[in-house]
């Protein structure tokens, strides 16, 4: 219960017996006790939230089968009487989670607050003018009708909440800082391309042939990993209405929309890094954090929910993300459209995997 709680949910069934690959309903004795029991001992206090279960009860002739449906919970890490039993789900097993993976539950609780606090001893200084200049300079080409191109430097850091009551948010400071003031508050901080000469490290000719150079901040690496990673991709070179030259293919756009997703959800307080891994036949995007949803209802509903809403929206203002939570369809039918593949998601609770084939 403990595991699907802080995983992806799952149903518990009483009455099944398992015989190798086989199923065999056997049933059960007394099912009213059985369910009354189970849902005592839930809300009992022997577990530290309380938390509601559906039940079903299916019979088979003579035989009874019940079911419990265990939600993941929103309260995570769920335990039984002491945090040590905190477990997940690995594939179909039940494991004890370590240290980092309950301090990971704890961050998701605060889902979409962390980035928008503040960085302590952090002002205007902090942030990268270059990197600021080149930010505003992007928003009065490609989005000319925003309202901030018309702001002074300290209403445009304000409302958009890049400096607030003099300090820098850690969003903010994640997107234009200065690479020593950030990682002050994130050690480790980078993003991470590799190419690897293989399909996989074992059978590689060398551990890499590039590894991207640390880069100042969010902005910057944006940038970097975008130009790495269109040759990868074919393109086309043509110029907008405003006469700006701009390369497109739905390759590249699915592959810019993985990276703009990639930078705006991470958890950069998780002590794993973005990474990109280019291999002879796909492109992995990993990410530190998982999905706030199961990935269906994230596409069929077309949510928007942030992990990081200031980096999400200093993206979208400069229309490198849409205003709605459309960026999965996005780049499921751009792929699609380009080499006629989907991606491949692995997803866990802790982290994410989006995976483009190449061939």
């Amino acid at each position: 219960m403990s595991a699907f709680s802080n995983t992806n949910g799952g149903w518990l069934i009483f009455g099944i017996k398992q015989i190798g690959k086989q199923f065999e309903i056997i049933g059960v004795k007394n099912a009213e006790k059985i369910e009354q029991n189970f849902v005592t001992n839930i809300r009992g206090g022997k577990f530290n939230v309380v938390f509601s279960t559906r039940q079903r009860k299916y019979l088979f002739g003579e035989k009874t089968v019940l079911a419990f449906y265990i939600p993941v919970s929103a309260k995570k890490p769920i335990y039984y009487n002491s945090p040590v039993n905190t477990f997940i789900r690995r594939g179909s097993s039940d494991m004890r989670a370590t240290k980092e993976e309950i301090d990971s539950m704890y961050r998701d609780r605060t889902f979409g607050t962390k980035t928008s606090e503040t960085a302590q001893n952090t002002d205007r200084n902090s942030l990268s003018d270059n990197s600021l200049d080149r930010y505003r300079d992007y928003m009065s080409r490609f989005n000319p009708a925003a309202g901030y191109n018309r702001f002074n430097e300290n209403e445009f850091l304000s409302k958009l909440r890049i400096i607030e009551n003099g300090a820098c948010s850690f969003g903010g400071l994640l997107m234009f800082g200065k690479r020593e003031i950030i990682e002050k508050y994130f050690p480790d901080f980078r993003i991470d391309l590799i190419e690897i000469p293989g399909t996989s490290y074992s059978n590689a000719q060398s551990r890499y042939t590039f590894r991207l150079d640390e880069h100042e901040n969010l902005w910057e690496y944006y940038f970097e990993c975008l130009n790495r990673l269109k040759n990868k991709v074919d393109v086309t070179f043509i110029l907008t209405s405003e006469g700006f030259g701009q390369e497109l293919s739905p390759g590249l756009e699915a592959i810019r929309e993985a990276l703009v997703n990639m930078l705006m959800h991470a958890d950069y307080f998780s002590p794993a890094k973005s990474m990109i891994r280019v291999f002879n036949n796909r492109i992995e995007f990993f990410n530190p954090g998982g999905f706030p949803k199961p990935i269906e209802e994230l596409k069929n509903k077309d949510l928007s929910i942030s992990r990081n809403p200031i980096i999400t929206k200093l993206f979208r203002m400069v229309k490198l993300s849409g205003n709605i939570g459309s960026g999965l369809e996005k780049i499921d039918t751009n792929w699609f459209e380009y080499n006629r593949t989907r991606p491949i998601y692995q997803l866990e609770f802790d982290s994410t995997i989006v995976q483009f084939r190449l061939s």
